[in-house]
C-alpha cells in the first residue's frame, strides 16, 4: 500500500470518527506535500467542508488531532487554508522497509489480464543497423519489460521489411556494379555489403535517373514469381539477416515473433478487394488503387499502384489484421518514429473504414530522431553511425575510462572484457533511453560514459560500490537484519521514501510508455545512496542492530537498482 493509500484509509477513518460520516478512501485527495511546506503528504481538505460544516483550518484541525492521537504512523500534522499537512512517523517508514525486504517480487505490478503486442525494430534489408535503430530497439525492447513489469502480457514482434522497391534498389546495384561480391569475399558482415549496395545506387540514380525504370520493373518480376530474382532476393536477404542477428545479439535485443512483409503484403492485398467491394477504395483509370480521405483532413493514400504493386501501407494493413485475430490483441503499440506520424494517422483511420473495431487499440509510440553534432543521417548518402561500429567505440571507451581509473587490479582479462562491454552497453542504452522518447535527442558517446552525473556507469559503480560494502560486511560475519525497535535517520526515511516510491513509478513509466521515468529514478535513487554514504558510517557504525539495518537497508536499494535497471536492459555489475 502506497503512503498516499495508507493515509486516505486513516484519514477515511478520522472522518468517521470526528463527524460521523462514511468517506471512500478512494475518494479523497492525498499528494505529496510541497516542499515550501512541513509535512510528507498533503489532505485536500476542501471537498469535506460541506459535510463537517466547519471552516478549512477548523476541519483540518480536528481531522489531525485525531489521526496524532489514534494513528501511531503519523507523528505531527500542520493545516494550512484548506491543505493537511501530515508528517509520518518513525515508525511507518521502518514498517514499510520491512515490507519492501519483504516482498520478492517488488515492483511487479499485479497482471492486468491485457495482450499487448509491440513491434519494433522493423529494419530494411537493404542496409545495417544504425544509431537510429538502436534507439528504437532500446526503446521497444524497454517499454516491452516496462509493460510486463506493470502486469501487462507482452508479445515482442518485429516485421522484416524484406521486399520492395528499396530491396530491389540494392539488388539492382548488386548485379551491375559489385562483380559477385559476397560477405566472404569482401570480409564484411552481409549487412554492411548490401547496404554498400543500397548507397551505390544513389550515386546510379544521379548519373541516370532512368535506372528506376529497371528497378520498378525488378519489383514486378519478384510479385510474379520470376525464379531468377527471387533467388538473388533470397540470397542477399540471407547475407542480411545473419548481419542483422549479429548485432541484435550484442544489443541483448530478442524477438517473440518475426513477422516478413514477403509473406504479409498479400494479405493487404486482400483487404484492398473487400475495401473495393465494401465501396470504401475506389480504382482509378489507370488502375491504381486508392483511399479518398480528403473528407476525414487527410488526403488519397494509394493502396495499390497501377501495374498491380502494393506499397508500405497495404501490408502494415494485411499485419495488422492478422495479428489481431492471431492473439486477440487489446492492444498494438508501433514503435516508428516521429516522420511517420501521418501513416499512422491514416493506418488507424482505413481499418476503421474496413469495419475493425480494434482500429482504436492501435498506439504509435512515437519517438524523436536521434541527431548526431553535425546534423541528421542519411542512409542513402552514407553518412550514418553504424550501429556495430558505434557498439564497438562503446566497448573502447568503456575500456579506456575503466584503465585510466586504476580501479580493476585483481580482476582477470576476461572479467575486464566482460566488463567492459557490459559498461559500454550499459552507457550507450541509458544515454539514450533516459530522454523522453518523444524528444529529439544529441548522441555523444563520451558524454554517455561518464562515470559521474546522469550517466549508466555512474549508477553501474553505485551497485558496484554497494556490492562491495556487503562482501566486506560478509568477510566480517556480519549479516543484514531489520530489528523493529532501531530508529533511521532522516537521510535513511529519505531512501525509504525513494524505494517505496518505485512500484508507482513502474506504473507511471508504463502509462506513458516513456522508461526515461524508470532511467531517472534509478538515478536518483543512485545519487541520494552515495550521499547518504558519504554522510554515514556502515561497517564502522559501532551499534551492531544499526550496523545490520543499514546493511538490510543498501542491499534493498541494491536490488531495486537491479529491479530497475533490467528494464532498460543494463546489467549492473558486482565490482568495477
Amino acid at each position: 500500500m502506497t503512503p498516499e493509500a495508507f493515509l486516505a484509509a486513516k484519514a477515511s477513518e478520522a472522518i468517521k470518527a470526528v463527524y460521523g460520516a462514511e468517506v471512500d478512501p478512494a475518494t479523497l485527495q492525498v499528494q505529496v506535500t510541497r516542499k515550501e511546506f512541513e509535512g510528507d503528504f498533503t489532505l485536500v481538505v476542501f471537498p469535506l467542508l460541506r459535510m463537517t460544516r466547519q471552516s478549512p483550518d477548523a476541519t483540518g484541525t480536528a481531522l489531525g488531532d485525531w489521526l496524532v492521537a489514534n494513528c501511531p504512523e503519523v507523528a505531527s500534522y500542520n493545516s494550512v487554508k484548506g491543505f493537511l499537512n501530515l508528517s509520518l512517523s518513525n515508525l511507518y517508514w521502518r514498517e514499510a522497509l520491512a515490507a519492501i525486504v519483504e516482498d520478492g517480487s517488488y515492483g511487479q505490478l499485479p497482471a492486468t489480464g491485457r495482450r499487448v503486442m509491440v513491434e519494433f525494430s522493423s529494419p530494411n534489408t537493404n542496409k545495417p543497423l544504425h544509431l537510429g535503430h538502436i534507439r528504437n530497439n532500446l526503446l521497444g525492447a524497454s517499454v516491452s519489460d516496462l509493460l510486463k513489469a506493470a502486469g501487462d502480457e507482452v508479445i515482442k514482434a518485429t516485421l522484416v521489411n524484406d521486399r520492395g522497391v528499396h530491396i530491389c534498389k540494392s539488388m539492382y546495384a548488386w548485379q551491375q556494379r559489385f562483380h559477385g561480391a559476397t560477405p566472404e569475399s569482401t570480409g564484411k558482415k552481409g549487412d554492411h555489403l548490401v547496404g554498400d549496395c543500397y548507397v551505390e545506387f544513389a550515386k546510379m540514380e544521379k548519373e541516370d535517373p532512368s535506372v528506376m525504370d529497371k528497378v520498378h520493373e525488378m519489383l514486378v518480376k519478384w510479385e510474379e514469381g520470376d525464379p531468377a530474382v527471387r533467388k538473388l532476393w533470397e540470397t542477399m536477404n540471407g547475407w542480411v539477416f545473419d548481419g542483422f542477428e549479429q548485432t541484435y545479439k550484442a544489443l541483448g535485443i530478442t524477438f517473440d515473433r518475426t513477422y516478413y512483409e514477403h509473406d504479409t503484403y498479400l494479405l493487404g492485398k486482400e483487404l484492398v478487394n473487400r475495401g473495393l467491394e465494401m465501396g470504401v477504395f475506389v480504382k482509378d483509370p489507370d488502375g491504381s488503387v486508392w483511399c479518398d480521405l480528403t473528407a476525414d483532413g487527410l488526403d488519397r493514400k494509394l493502396l495499390l499502384r497501377s501495374d498491380g504493386t502494393s506499397v508500405y501501407i497495404t501490408q502494415d494493413l494485411g499485419t495488422a489484421e492478422r495479428r489481431f485475430s492471431e492473439y486477440k490483441l487489446d492492444s498494438h503499440i508501433y514503435v516508428v518514429g516521429d516522420e511517420q506520424n501521418y501513416h499512422f494517422q491514416v493506418l488507424k483511420l482505413i481499418l476503421k473504414k474496413l469495419g475493425f473495431d480494434w482500429a482504436d487499440q492501435i498506439f504509435h509510440l512515437s519517438y524523436g530522431m536521434v541527431e548526431l553534432p553535425e546534423g541528421k543521417m542519411k542512409s542513402r548518402e552514407g553518412t550514418v553511425v553504424d550501429a556495430d561500429d558505434l557498439i564497438e567505440k562503446m566497448y573502447q571507451e568503456a575500456k579506456a575510462t575503466s584503465e585510466e581509473s586504476g580501479k580493476l587490479e585483481g580482476i582477470s582479462d576476461e572479467e575486464k572484457e566482460r566488463l567492459y562491454r557490459m559498461i559500454g552497453l550499459g552507457a550507450l542504452k541509458y544515454f539514450i533511453l533516459k530522454v523522453d522518447p518523444k524528444k529529439k535527442m544529441l548522441f555523444n558517446p563520451k558524454e554517455s560514459i561518464d562515470f559521474n552525473g546522469n550517466t549508466g556507469p555512474f549508477i553501474q559503480y553505485t551497485h558496484a560500490r554497494i556490492c562491495s560494502i556487503l562482501r566486506k560486511a560478509a568477510e566480517q560475519d556480519l549479516a543484514a537484519a531489520l530489528d523493529p525497535k532501531v530508529e533511521l535517520s532522516p537521510k535513511e526515511v529519505r531512501l525509504v521514501k525513494i524505494l517505496g516510491a518505485y512500484p508507482q513509478k513502474v506504473g507511471e513509466a508504463a502509462a506513458a510508455f516513456s522508461p526515461a521515468l524508470i532511467a531517472n529514478y534509478c538515478y536518483d535513487l543512485a545519487k541520494e545512496f552515495n550521499q547518504y554514504y558519504h554522510d554515514t558510517p556502515i561497517l564502522k557504525e559501532p551499534d551492531r542492530e544499526v550496523l545490520q539495518m543499514r546493511l538490510e537497508l543498501i542491499s534493498t536499494l541494491a536490488s531495486v537498482l537491479r529491479r530497475g535497471m533490467k528494464i532498460l536492459g543494463i546489467d549492473l555489475p558486482d565490482r568495477m
